[in-house]
């Protein structure tokens, strides 16, 4: 059984310990967060600690913290030459500090509180500095899911990258299209529908072969009339810009 240390209480570090609590093949050993409070409803009181000077040995680290502290948690483990992995997803491994043997645990999914996640369908993202060590962490990401790949930097940054336009972005369109139908008094719910089908398409249709609309097939009555319509400039200038894009890529196939 391999014994793992978290040391977070973010979105990603909570649901990381309620999967990991759900398998049989793994044992928190303990948790670490500046705040106790923040994991007392996920482990038991004495498994969460706020000191490193107090962490007990384990197999594994995960450091799932803002990337902006990575390296400067991993400067400040007690200890050295044990396998310590941080979380992120566009974060080099080579911030974490050289006394430990590095690697990357990178669950690409988008995280947010009291909204639980399948983590056996979420594709884990793997790097390591030698074979030994990636068994380790392989054998601790097929424990909790059946989506295990390994990526290296500059692919987890790819990735990175991508992941926001297809979520990040997609879901700052959802909130223009809410706010276009709340403006109009039209109920949201009428387009979720839809919403459903477009994501239900690519998975059995390449992205370029699912795309249907007044920009693909350069009907410029319709997108001169959704423009005159759009009162909001940054909406108008958006919807400019997926226009050209989409236009774009359609002289590329």
């Amino acid at each position: 059984m391999i014994r793992i240390t978290i040391i977070g209480s973010g979105n990603v570090a909570q649901h990381l310990i309620k999967a990991f609590s759900a398998s049989s093949l793994v044992e928190i050993v303990q948790a670490f967060s500046r705040k106790k409070e923040a994991l007392t409803s996920l482990l038991e009181p004495e498994k969460i600690v706020t000191d490193f000077s107090v962490l007990k040995e384990a197999d594994l680290y995960i450091i799932s913290v803002s990337d902006n502290a990575i390296a400067e948690v991993s400067s400040q483990l007690p200890f050295d030459n044990r396998l310590v992995v941080h979380t992120s997803g566009t974060t080099s491994i080579d911030v974490l500090d050289s006394k430990n043997r590095k690697g990357v645990f990178y669950p690409l999914q988008t995280f947010s509180k009291n909204k639980a996640v399948d983590f056996s369908i979420i594709p884990v993202c793997l790097e390591t500095e030698n074979q030994d060590d990636y068994k380790i962490l392989e054998e601790t990401a097929k424990s909790i899911s059946n989506a295990v790949f390994a990526i290296s930097s500059e692919q987890r940054k790819a990735l990175h990258v991508a992941a926001v336009f297809v979520n990040n972005f997609t879901n700052h369109l959802y909130q223009i299209g809410q706010e276009i139908c709340e403006e109009h008094h039209v109920p949201f719910e009428v387009l979720k529908p839809l919403i459903q089908e477009t994501a239900e398409k690519i998975q059995t249709l390449n992205p370029s072969d699912a795309q249907t609309g007044p920009a693909k097939r350069h009907d410029s009555l319709t997108t001169g009339a959704h423009l005159d319509f759009i009162t909001n400039e940054n909406q108008k200038n958006i919807y400019k810009i997926l226009t050209q894009s989409i236009q774009q890529n359609g002289k590329k196939l």
